[in-house]
């Protein structure tokens, strides 16, 4: 459907919605960035000149009408974005469900001119929605008949268009890889978890936790990725029969192997392969039976719904509330009632009711016993977190291994980030079950050329996933000045293949050693590199891993911040983030916190510009927001220094706000690993590692490796939709090697967004969305991305 349309692109200031008048609701259980999803709608309806009405209490608000429908302002939605759960009130609402009601709320929203619905809730939600405008033509001529409205206005309000935003915790919605609150949950989970594993650990003790998912196994299966649970009950795969033995027998292996604690986690639907419930309490009793371990339940409850939303759920509301707008603004009466959600890192347009046929299909294979159709129909993402999971949590016996005679090393390369130990246990976990001895490098390429390398095994790396820093140590040296010292042990050791797990220094590092090739024969091996970054500045990936936990680090800062100016009149706060020369942090973290502007080095910007921002922000402290944030990379310009702006701002602010400062530094490196990192950093590390068996396949001839190609040494990184492997001799030519950045990247398109919502008129070019997707049935080759 790309034509000639393509040459043209297409801005978003070029859409009008004069006229047009958009009502936002939400409904269903609540989820964590509701709120965030409410704001992008209301201020980017508001910035395109349409008028936008709150309907407070779900459907039951749009049924009652009165003072439910409430036009609303730019600042109706200051300081919502992070917090949880919806203000805007959800109810269950029965009355919608008869016609009679529905005729109510048509009457309602046609006293107002409202024609656009944005409606974010689960499938139900969404499906009552689709009905409600296939009867809408049929609603208004009964109540011009009624007298309630006249002619005028039925041929005037003829038509409704619907958008929907899947804000749900279970991610249930087929077509959506993430749904509005699912990255909250997980956090809330892993929180949790954390904690317990301390407790159980000092005692000894088994823990069975129940999470939500009365449908979809989602959460379950992801946090128990993400901590390395034991054994996890998903509704979709539900144990082989005599699970109860199996599962028995690999608890009291871990306890011999010396561990001192068991995880067991179960979605509140699970079942057995008779569809009968597993129950937290069943599998407690079990346990405590079968093996007489002290073993405690724990129900996570609604505090998985609560909180504030995770930095991922913000930018993806925000993202997505942008993106319903302009599906409205495009929408004519021949276009199917669309879903925005996002494939990968894209933004896509999905016919509604396909994904909720999907989504009910998934539910009849369940109840029919089509286990594995089950899995299959949940998506791709899904797919692979189960894989990886099976891959990981249960440790073939030696005997059925294979032997491959064949020795990797993996070490960490740069500044540490979190997510970097769960990459290095998947690493050395997929490395065993292949069949290859796994050699762990301590100090990266410095402590390489020393020798610090030791074999290391399955259970050396028990408990990784959510360790911060690099447990292995890291180092930022790269290894050309020890060539030599390199290869000799290369060659000491007989290491036939490299994983390097770092960011910029790695993919330097791998340019340096596949360069030494000629001179060292022992460099000719297969070597891959995954990116791990808070900068996220690795050419070859949109993303890295550890950029996620910095990002939360920078957004709960700032709301803190933030907090501490709501005593206080009128005051702007100037933050400095980390990053080198790479914005990533500073754009996506504005985003996320809903600060005023961000100066990255990418985007040149001059006194004109300083001066303007301060000018917006003298506007703005007359409004009822009293407060400013701007975020500044910490390179962004060698004159424009923190210090400078945050004197300049103090300056021209004088007598309208005041002015802080706030250096953020190294926690943004610090702390436990985020869901996304863990759960990123596992998957990607896994698929590495397979590359690297394949490689040594292909490379092996004559009792020895030699790989002397460009495309044995890659980079893995995930653009847009897929995870890929480049090699890394291609990615030169990507590379602003001055400045150690890719010269294109994808994020600099999501700058005009928080300018918008910043409240600045900016050009936007949305070439890209306007595309509607079908739900595919997806091949069983295809692999995503999709966390």
């Amino acid at each position: 459907s790309r034509s000639a349309m393509d040459h043209q692109p297409k801005f978003f200031e070029n859409l009008s919605g004069a006229g047009k008048a958009i009502a936002v609701l939400t409904s269903g259980g609540d989820a964590q960035g509701m709120n965030a999803a409410v704001r992008a709608v209301v201020r980017m309806g508001i910035y395109v000149n349409a008028k936008v009405y709150f309907i407070y209490e779900g459907y039951q608000g749009m049924v009652d009408g009165g003072d439910n429908i409430v036009e609303v302002s730019w600042e109706s939605v200051s300081s919502i974005l992070q917090v949880g759960g919806t203000v805007i009130g959800s109810a269950r609402c029965q009355s919608f469900r008869s016609r009679e009601g529905r005729l109510q709320a048509a009457l309602n929203l046609v006293r107002r001119g409202i024609t656009n619905l944005c409606v974010i809730g689960g499938d139900g939600s969404l499906t009552g929605a689709n009905l409600f405008r296939e009867e809408w033509s049929g609603l208004l001529e009964e109540l011009a008949q009624n007298g309630k409205i006249d002619a005028e206005a039925v041929k005037k309000y003829a038509y409704l268009n619907i958008v929907g935003m899947v804000g749900s915790i279970d991610n249930d919605f087929c077509g959506t890889d993430m749904t509005i609150g699912t990255d909250s949950a997980l956090h809330r989970i892993i929180e949790v978890v954390d904690a317990i594993m301390t407790t159980a650990q000092s005692h000894q003790r088994t823990f069975v936790l129940e999470v939500m998912g009365r449908h979809c196994g989602y959460l379950a299966l992801v946090s128990a990725l993400a901590c390395g649970a034991d054994w996890v009950f998903i509704p979709e795969y539900p144990p082989e029969e005599g699970w109860e033995d199996s599962m028995c027998v690999k608890l009291s292996e871990n306890r011999a192997r010396k561990k001192r604690l068991n995880i067991i986690i179960v979605a509140e639907g699970a079942i057995d392969c008779h569809n009968k419930p597993i129950t937290s309490e069943k599998v407690k009793d079990l346990v405590v039976q079968r093996l007489g371990f002290d073993t405690r339940v724990t129900i996570l409850g609604h505090v998985q719904r609560g909180g504030t939303p995770s930095a991922f759920d913000r930018i993806l509301a925000s993202r997505m509330g942008v993106e319903a707008v302009l599906a409205l603004l495009e929408a004519t009466p021949d276009t199917p009632a669309c879903v925005v959600s996002l494939s990968g890192n894209q933004a896509v347009r999905l016919p509604l009711m396909e994904c909720v046929q999907m989504t009910q299909e998934v539910q009849k294979a369940m109840d029919e016993g089509r286990f594995l159709e089950a899995v299959r129909l949940r998506g791709r993402s899904f797919e692979n977190n189960l894989n990886t999971y099976k891959l990981l949590s249960h440790r073939r016996p030696d005997a059925e291994l294979p032997k491959t005679n064949f020795n990797v090393a993996v070490l960490n390369v740069g500044a540490p980030a979190a997510g970097m130990n769960a990459a290095v246990r998947a690493a050395v976990r997929v490395g065993l079950t292949e069949g290859h001895k796994i050699f762990a490098v301590i100090d990266g390429f410095e402590g390489f050329s020393r020798g610090k390398i030791k074999e290391i095994s399955w259970g050396d790396v028990g408990g990784w996933t959510g360790q911060g820093g690099s447990i292995l140590g890291t180092k930022r040296t790269l290894p050309a000045k020890y060539l030599e010292k390199i290869a000799d042990q290369m060659r000491t050791n007989n290491i036939n293949a490299l994983m390097v797990i770092g960011g910029f220094e790695a993919y330097l590092g791998l340019l340096e050693l596949s360069a030494a090739r000629e001179k060292y024969d022992e460099f000719c091996v297969p070597m891959v590199m995954v990116p791990a970054t808070v900068s996220n500045n690795v050419p070859g990936s949109d993303f890295s891993i550890g950029a996620d936990t910095a990002l939360n680090t920078i957004t709960d800062t700032c709301d803190r911040i933030k907090q501490s100016a709501s005593g206080t009149k009128r005051r702007v706060f100037i933050i400095e983030t980390m990053g080198g020369y790479c914005g990533y942090l500073a754009n996506m973290g504005a985003l996320a916190a809903g600060a005023d502007a961000a100066y990255i080095f990418e985007e040149q910007f001059d006194i004109r510009e300083l001066q303007a921002n301060v000018e917006h922000l003298t506007e703005k402290m007359k409004t009822s927001i009293q407060r400013g944030l701007v975020l500044r990379n910490e390179n962004c310009n060698e004159n424009y220094t923190t210090d400078f702006i945050y004197q300049l701002y103090s300056e021209e602010g004088k007598g309208v706000f005041d002015c802080r400062k706030n250096v953020l530094g190294h926690m943004q490196q610090g702390g436990a690993p985020s869901p996304f990192d863990r759960n990123f950093g596992t998957k990607i590390s896994a698929k590495a590692m397979q590359w690297i068996s394949k490689k040594l396949k292909e490379t092996y001839r004559k009792g020895k490796v030699f790989a002397n190609t460009d495309d044995s040494v890659c980079l893995l990184g995930m653009r847009r939709r897929n995870l890929v492997f480049q090699p890394v001799a291609e990615l030169k030519s990507e590379t602003d090697f001055v400045h150690r950045i890719p010269k294109e990247q994808w994020w600099l398109k999501l700058r005009p967004l928080m300018k918008i919502l910043a409240k600045y008129k900016t050009s936007y070019d949305v070439s890209d969305s306007g595309q509607l997707e079908h739900v595919a049935m997806l091949p069983k080759e295809a692999e995503t991305g999709a966390i």
